[in-house]
């Protein structure tokens, strides 16, 4: 349907997730990073229930088009794609991409400039070989310090992992516990790169790729694309589509090299932007139902639900352990599957991460939790340089 976005505007105003959609993750030979991003627009697009004439702007989130797929300018060539005659900017923050893609639009539209943007997160890794692909996501390191020795992100989150085993006790079976959880609950998703059983032992039985972090404890190389339609409350009431409100949002920053870091076994950045999101939202933790954090690795998702608020400092490890993460458990995780089990292609996550809570909290999800009210994404850029967290609502915050 058209939209009539005639009205006043100015003062900050409620914005909702109207429109949701994703392409299938993996290894899509067969399918370029255009063809993923127009599919995953179009059915954002679609699922709004609006015209593409409404979208008045775009926001593409992506790592590094340029190295993975040999392309560039990226908004203009998803503008040009999706016919869309609109402004069309690029968004880059390492793995955080698609979440600061989607915190642009969420400003420009609360703002008043606009009331519906489209926010599509992208990449397309597999059109280069592994080491191409490991060379491509460490520059979201510290290219210097770290990336020119070698140390790849699989190894700075491997001396996390055993600083936090050394400082608390965490165990190789409670990180494994967090492999485990995701698995199950990524079983029926078929939009999924991996959907299979496995057990503690098949992840410590895993191969190692740095220690202690096996194979069953790190994030695949992925494509995929992931998209949301972002209006104004006064859009969305016209629409026939179930809205969900933006309840609160912020965004942290840390030194990018893990080295320069105050401890290393918390991330500030995302405790900045836990800080701001819940002060926006004007809600406590306890008021989360649901949650998709980053677990590009299994220690990541543990350090994440303790920086968050969720859990003590040192106490992540057991929580997952005690089954806590559970779809059944005190805080479900990662309710189709986390980074481990959908895939990972970068620059999509964040976006990706928002489709599943706004399909969670409209109870069209694979996994609904009964009752669900109020879900929360962290998605994570580089080792905790960049952070982004979002809360979102079945009803607004005011």
């Amino acid at each position: 349907m058209a939209l009539d976005f005639a009205g006043a505007k100015g003062s900050m105003r409620n914005v909702c997730v109207v429109g949701a959609a994703q392409t299938k993750f993996g290894e899509l030979w067969d399918r370029s990073l255009r063809d993923l991003i127009v599919e995953a627009g179009i059915g954002a697009v679609k699922d709004a229930g609006i015209e593409k004439s409404a979208i008045q702007s775009l926001y593409v989130g992506n790592m590094s088009a340029g190295r993975f797929a040999g392309q560039e300018h990226l908004g203009a060539l998803a503008a040009d794609f999706l016919s869309l005659r609109v402004p069309a900017t690029r968004c880059e923050a390492a793995c955080a991409s698609g979440s600061v893609a989607f915190r642009d639009a969420y400003y420009a539209v609360a703002s008043g400039d606009i009331d519906a943007a489209l926010v599509i997160g992208a990449e397309k890794m597999t059109d280069v070989h592994g080491s191409g692909a490991l060379t491509t996501l460490a520059a979201a390191g510290d290219q210097e310090w770290e990336a020119s020795i070698g140390l790849t992100f699989a190894g700075l989150y491997a001396l996390i992992a055993r600083k936090h085993m050394v400082d608390f006790g965490t165990t190789r079976e409670q990180m494994a516990a967090v492999s485990v959880t995701n698995h199950k609950n990524g079983l029926k998703n078929k939009l999924a790169q991996f959907q299979m059983k496995i057990t503690i032992e098949d992840v410590l039985n895993s191969a190692m790729i740095a220690d202690p972090l096996r194979l069953f404890d790190c994030s695949p190389i992925t494509d995929g694309a992931a998209a949301v339609v972002v209006a104004s409350e006064s859009a969305a009431k016209k629409l026939s589509t179930q809205p969900i409100y933006v309840l609160g949002t912020g965004q942290g920053s840390d030194s990018i090299a893990l080295h320069d870091r105050a401890s290393f076994t918390e991330l500030l950045a995302t405790k900045a932007a836990a800080k701001k999101a819940f002060e926006q939202a004007g809600i406590g933790r306890n008021k989360i139902d649901t949650t998709e954090v980053h677990d590009c690795f299994t220690i990541n998702e543990i350090i994440s639900l303790e920086d968050l608020g969720f859990v003590e400092k040192g106490k992540g490890g057991k929580f997952a352990e005690e089954g806590k993460i559970d779809l059944n458990g005190e805080l479900p995780t990662n309710t189709c599957g986390g980074l481990k089990v959908c895939g990972h292609p970068v620059g999509a996550t964040g976006v990706r991460q928002i489709v599943e809570l706004a399909r969670q909290l409209r109870g069209q999800c694979f996994n609904p939790i009964n009752g669900a009210e109020i879900g929360l994404n962290l998605n994570i850029g580089g080792s905790g340089a960049t952070a982004v967290v979002n809360i979102f609502g079945k009803e607004p915050r005011y």
